[in-house]
């Protein structure tokens, strides 16, 4: 999977309408291999992020879980340590 698209559902506070727009613009630059489209591809680029974004908002509204909601700074956290271990780099300062 693509690193730069983030997990969305069940966090506290929900997502919002411009992380969904967010993760399907990523999702779609990943299929199509394409960073910014050209004018003649550029309608359905767009058309394609749209309805990803529309389908990804209906499956996060209407997914149920026990687990309680996920808490974005601690989420946040172990994301910023996870990159520090993968380039070597440590978190503390010397």
């Amino acid at each position: 999977m693509c690193r730069n698209i983030k997990t969305l559902f069940n966090f506290e506070p929900p997502a919002t309408s411009d992380e969904v727009q967010a993760s399907a613009l990523q999702f779609v630059r990943k299929l199509s291999g394409m960073n910014k489209p050209s004018k003649v591809n550029e309608e359905a680029f767009n058309l394609a992020v749209e309805r990803v974004a529309a389908a990804a908002q209906e499956m996060l509204n209407t997914l149920v879980t026990t687990s309680p909601p996920r808490d974005r700074e601690t989420e946040a956290q172990r994301a910023r340590e996870i990159s520090a271990a993968r380039s070597g780099v440590s978190g503390k300062a010397a």
